[in-house]
């Protein structure tokens, strides 16, 4: 497994796009200051009114291994992983999280899929954003907050093709164009972690 933080640590840039075939994703590790990702965190993490949903796996139904929480502009339901899930309305702070997004990156969304991974303990297997609510070709615009976690990618036709990212407290990750027909992606348990991060994936669901 390659590891990009090699790419990440040797760049100057406000945003690297990473060298994988088939995507197009782009990273800005300081997306947002400390102090307002400090400030996002903490509330985010008390303020949320989290959720831990039940999933299928083979056959057999497991607690969701993270919380989670759906928020929508247009009071869209999203599905995954057999969970239907519906939306609370933006607060103030996911609205400027959203305008700062969109600011620099000219896309629109209007949802939010919230995770807080409590500690190592918690992940989210191999996927990727691909259902049909989303679209031909899905923008996701992936914000990191709290402790740094392992991010990890797979080619879906050459699975031996795979590489690591560590997403950073106040990071960026944006997907988009085929990414998702030709990628997955995880987080991975880890003994290495022992506190919070909270994931925010921006979409635009149309369905």
């Amino acid at each position: 497994m390659f590891n990009l933080d090699k790419i990440i640590s040797v760049s100057t840039g406000h945003s690297i796009k990473l060298p994988l075939k088939n995507a197009e994703i782009t990273y800005y590790p300081n997306f947002f200051s400390e102090k307002k990702a400090d400030y996002y965190f903490q509330k985010l993490l008390k303020e949320t009114p989290w959720q831990q949903d039940d999933i299928k796996v083979f056959g057999k139904i497991y607690p969701q291994p993270r919380l989670t929480a759906l928020y929508g502009i247009e009071g869209k339901s999203y599905s995954y992983s057999g969970i239907r899930m519906f939306p609370k309305p933006f607060t103030p702070d996911l609205f400027s999280i959203l305008a700062q997004i969109e600011t620099e990156n000219q896309e629109k969304f209007n949802a939010v899929l919230l995770n807080l991974y409590r500690n190592g303990n918690d992940s989210n297997g191999w996927h990727s954003d691909d259902e049909k609510e989303l679209g031909e070709n899905p923008v996701i615009a992936s914000v990191s907050f709290g402790t740094p976690r392992f991010f990890h990618l797979k080619n879906k036709k050459d699975t031996k093709e795979t590489y690591k990212l560590s997403l950073s407290h106040g990071s960026l990750l944006l997907m988009a164009g085929a990414t998702q027909h030709y990628w997955q992606h995880q987080l991975p348990k880890t003994k290495m972690v022992q506190d919070p991060r909270i994931n925010l994936t921006f979409r635009k669901i149309i369905a």
